[in-house]
């Protein structure tokens, strides 16, 4: 790693991807630093959104893209997506020479396969990028590992220093790279910059279709007013119309689509499992944004407004953990689910290896008894739900909250502080 590079989580998925694939294509949102992690691994760079070498970048691509393979390996190309020739030129350049580890591609929007001739399986390999966790940004102490929780049931102790106060603050700021380092007034500024630079701009450059910004913005504050939950499309449609914004399914399934494919939507599915009981699982996903301080500039939130609003910093909390729980499962090998019956039973987040291997977790800002009682009560009424012939018991039932002190409880329930995890 080169020097004053912050390390992250996701050098090591990055590290491990280039011994086995040919290319490896790391996508993620605007600003979540894929370009400054990419530059860590690569000899040769290629910045295709440099204003001095973009058309003569263009016309090579279109003319001779071998021609930019030319520099010692790995060879990354910068925001690549919109020169998709480039991928069919390394897919042939890999099976040709068989090498692992050649190419890096970094762009801020999903791939678009109906753009290439081959879809470059078994060659390229992708790496979703997130904001920073708390980890990663030195705000947890990481005194409790994830993986140490799949591996082992021992006792656990740790303790933060975090603070319900503290916490509003991490929310409002959010994870990205380039906020870290000021005070939250200056992060806010940032935020509010990003946030309208994505309802104005990035959803026309992204494809050159242009949108109504008054639109996109309505959809992602009624977003921000959903977050954490499972309110329906149809919800969000009323919830724009009653902002006075007239909006046909059609367009609104248009402007949510470039909302995902820029990374900004990235709601948690349903756990795909089976239950012994008669009672049916809700397949509706659960509704997220990338970052929890994207929702605060949506609704121009400040830490006085949240501190009365605990009911509502209860579902931005839930944000923050489960854009964590994400960074760290991947991390191991693991996705993030959530679990909902029809009886309206749900549990916050379900944790799966790719090996099979579960835990189940119920985040909880509150600190208190009965609170934390309620969380232990749902953990362990999932783990008699659970049909464990198919699906083995639970490695580890886990309540994340807002409080100081990680204990394991008399049954079995692991109590852990978000400022104490890690993956």
């Amino acid at each position: 790693m080169k020097i004053n590079y912050k390390k992250r989580i996701v050098d090591q998925i990055i590290e491990k991807k280039l011994l086995a694939f040919g290319a490896v294509v790391i996508e993620g949102a605007k600003l979540t630093g894929k370009s400054t992690t990419a530059t860590q691994f690569a000899k040769t760079i290629i910045e295709f959104q440099n204003p001095e070498l973009k058309e003569y970048y263009k016309t090579q691509v279109s003319n001779n893209p071998t021609s930019l393979f030319a520099g010692e390996k790995p060879i990354l190309f910068d925001e690549w997506q919109d020169n998709y020739p480039i991928w069919d030129a390394i897919r042939y350049d890999v099976d040709k020479t068989g090498k692992k580890g050649q190419y890096i591609l970094t762009g801020s929007k999903n791939t678009e396969k109906d753009k290439v001739m081959h879809s470059g399986t078994g060659r390229f390999d992708i790496v979703k990028m997130y904001p920073m966790s708390l980890y990663e940004s030195g705000d947890s102490n990481g005194g409790i590992s994830l993986q140490a929780l799949f591996n082992s049931d021992a006792p656990i102790s740790a303790s933060c220093d975090i603070t319900v106060d503290i916490i509003i603050e991490l929310i409002i700021r959010g994870g990205f790279p380039n906020v870290l380092s000021v005070d939250l007034n200056i992060a806010s500024e940032i935020m509010r910059g990003y946030y309208n630079s994505l309802v104005t701009e990035k959803i026309i450059t992204i494809d050159g279709i242009k949108r109504d910004p008054s639109k996109m913005n309505s959809l992602l504050k009624s977003y921000s007013r959903n977050i954490s939950t499972y309110a329906s499309d149809a919800t969000i449609l009323g919830d724009m119309e009653k902002e006075g914004i007239e909006i046909s399914e059609k367009t609104f399934s248009d402007y949510k689509n470039t909302l995902e494919k820029l990374y900004i939507i990235d709601n948690i599915p349903s756990w795909p499992t089976s239950i012994r009981s008669k009672s049916s699982i809700r397949k509706s996903d659960k509704k997220l944004l990338l970052d929890p301080s994207i929702a605060c500039a949506a609704l121009g939130l400040s830490k006085e407004m949240l501190i009365k609003d605990f009911r509502y910093l209860g579902f931005l909390f839930e944000s923050l953990c489960l854009r964590d729980l994400r960074i760290y499962i991947e991390s191991i090998d693991g996705k993030v689910y959530h679990y909902r019956e029809e009886k309206d039973f749900e549990i916050d987040a379900v944790l799966e290896l790719r090996n099979g291997s579960w835990g189940a977790v119920e985040i909880k800002l509150g600190a208190d008894e009965e609170t934390l009682q309620g969380a232990a009560n749902s953990l362990l009424k999932l783990k008699d739900k659970i049909n464990t012939d198919l699906k083995g018991n639970p490695s580890f039932l886990m309540i994340l909250y807002g409080g100081r002190y990680a204990y394991k409880r008399e049954d079995g329930v692991f109590v852990v502080p978000i400022g104490c995890l890690k993956n």
